[in-house]
């Protein structure tokens, strides 16, 4: 049962299998363990990131393409909810349309810029859809069972407020956990091990017969339809949308970082990945606070905990992780016996 769920993707490695297990049930326990407005905050960005990074190693892992433009469909998946909910009000409607307008524009998009701009090789692609890609911010309300005013029980259950909130954290849950099963399916599937064949030699794929200019098409528009879901589910979280929120280039980079530290061409490094970079990047300016107070008053030492300096040891630690985990930590840990 479990290895078709997992389309017969297994981890292949037990230590890998123990460490994806740890991060669904606590993803899924979240709101019970620590149920803290900022841990439930990163936990909600962890579950995002990981269907936005899944969907970018559709790209770039399996496929071989190194695309810019990724952030450009994840925010139109956070404008679509914003601007259909700031117009239509907080309605299930309103959210459905929403989604449903920027799942089209972004299939009608990604399609365009597939046809166009696949035809010529990585670095031109990489170049052209760096070219591609509003200013302004949008507040908006989400249908009232899911807003955190609203009250399912009138004590914490195990902990837990069940309010809107409550609610909101496991449709992301759900629905993310739904999300990465089915590019599970698609990377195992027929489509995706010619995918694969791309990625490897594309002169070869084209040779026995396999038109690659289709394929690597329609991995592009997977790739933003998924990107687009996922940018769908931070607006719905977040109920605020805008350019920095979804459309930076900052956010581009750290996809690219999840990428490489969890490991290409495999789903489950989008999952490891975006655990340990977002829980690094949320708290290691706090553990940094720790260790400064700690060593106060030592000359150097204080300056280099210094929690002004945790972007600094922050690359460190990715280069660390490069260096010691060249395939990724799922690509290193499945290399073991």
């Amino acid at each position: 049962m479990l290895n078709r769920l997992l389309s017969h993707d297994l981890p292949r490695n037990r230590w890998l299998a123990l460490l994806l297990v740890l991060i669904v049930l606590g993803l899924a326990l979240t709101p019970f363990i620590f149920p803290g407005t900022k841990a439930l905050n990163v936990a909600a960005k962890i579950i995002v990131f990981i269907v936005l990074v899944a969907s970018f190693d559709l790209l770039l892992g399996y496929t071989g393409i190194v695309s810019f433009a990724h952030t450009m469909f994840f925010g139109i998946g956070a404008y679509g909810v914003a601007i259909a909910s700031t117009r239509l009000g907080p309605t299930w409607g309103a959210l459905a349309l929403g989604i449903a307008l920027a799942l089209i524009v972004s299939l009608l998009l990604s399609l365009l810029i597939g046809l166009f701009s696949l035809r010529v090789k990585a670095i031109f692609f990489a170049m052209i859809t760096l070219a591609v890609g509003g200013e302004d911010g949008l507040n908006f309300k989400v249908p009232e069972a899911l807003q955190p005013a609203t009250q399912y029980l009138e004590e914490p259950f195990f902990g837990a407020a069940i309010d809107g909130r409550f609610v909101t954290y496991y449709l992301l849950f759900v629905v993310a956990l739904l999300l990465v099963l089915t590019m599970l399916r698609i990377v195992n599937s027929p489509f995706g091990r010619v995918l694969q064949a791309i990625r490897e030699n594309d002169f070869r794929a084209e040779a026995i017969g396999y038109r690659t200019v289709v394929y690597r098409t329609l991995s592009n528009v997977l790739s933003a339809l998924f990107a687009t879901l996922a940018g769908c589910l931070l607006a719905l979280w977040l109920r605020y949308n805008g350019p920095d929120t979804s459309l930076s280039f900052e956010i581009m980079l750290d996809i690219l970082l999840i990428v490489v530290i969890g490991g290409m061409g495999t789903i489950y490094g989008a999952v490891v990945g975006g655990v340990l970079f977002v829980l690094a990047q949320s708290y290691l300016q706090d553990l940094m606070k720790l260790g400064a107070s700690a060593v106060e008053g030592v000359p150097v030492v204080s300056q280099l905990v210094s929690p002004d300096r945790w972007l600094l040891w922050l690359g460190i630690l990715f280069v660390l992780s490069v260096y010691h985990f060249p395939s990724g930590v799922v690509g290193r840990l499945r290399s073991l016996k």
